[in-house]
C-alpha cells in the first residue's frame, strides 16, 4: 500500500463482483439477485483504483455482474474529475475491452464467441466493432513462463504438470 501511496504502482489488478459502463466495481454488497447478499469486500481495491496507474479488471462475464448501475462501489472506475489512473483494462471469460474511453469498447472477443452471447451477457450498452479481432492465445514462451510460476496449477488451474 505504501507504493500506491507513493505513486510507484504503474498497473493494478482486481476483480469484481459487479461492473458498471463507468468501470465502477463492486465487491461489497448486492441485491441482484432479489435478496441482499454480503461479499468479501475490498481487499485493498478501493486503495488500488483509487492510487494506481491505471487498473486492469478481472471477471466472469454474466448479466447479473454486468449491470447498468452497481448496487455499491467499491472501487471507483471513471468519474468527473479524475486526474489520472482508472480503469483501462478489462479482461473477462467473453473477452476483452477497453475502458479508457466513454463507452465500453471490445478489443477483442476469444475464439468461438458471438458479440450476440457478449451482449447477451452485458446488462449495458457495449461498443462492438464489426471487425473485432479473436484474442490471441498465449505462445509457447507466455506459457512456459505462466507454468514456470505457477508450477502446480494453482492459479491456473493446469493439471499438465511435469512429472
Amino acid at each position: 500500500m505504501s507504493l500506491l501511496q507513493q505513486g510507484r504502482v504503474d498497473v493494478g489488478f482486481i476483480g469484481g463482483a459487479e461492473i458498471d459502463p463507468l468501470g465502477n466495481l463492486n465487491t461489497t454488497r448486492t441485491s441482484s439477485s432479489g435478496s441482499l447478499v454480503r461479499l468479501p469486500g475490498s481487499g485493498g481495491g478501493g486503495d488500488i483504483a483509487s492510487l494506481a496507474g491505471r487498473t486492469v479488471l478481472i471477471m466472469e462475464h454474466e448479466p447479473r455482474r454486468f449491470r447498468e448501475r452497481v448496487d455499491y462501489i467499491t472501487s471507483p472506475g471513471h468519474f468527473p474529475g479524475r486526474r489520472r489512473g482508472g480503469p483501462a483494462t478489462l479482461i473477462t471469460t467473453l473477452g476483452v475491452f477497453d475502458l479508457s474511453g466513454r463507452a465500453v469498447r471490445a478489443a477483442s472477443l476469444h475464439p468461438g464467441v458471438t458479440p450476440e452471447q457478449v451482449r447477451q451477457a452485458t446488462g449495458f450498452t457495449i461498443t462492438i466493432d464489426d471487425n473485432v479481432p479473436a484474442t490471441a492465445p498465449p505462445s509457447a514462451d507466455e506459457l512456459a513462463y505462466i507454468r514456470q510460476a505457477d508450477p502446480d496449477g494453482f492459479w491456473t488451474g493446469d493439471s499438465m504438470k511435469p512429472g
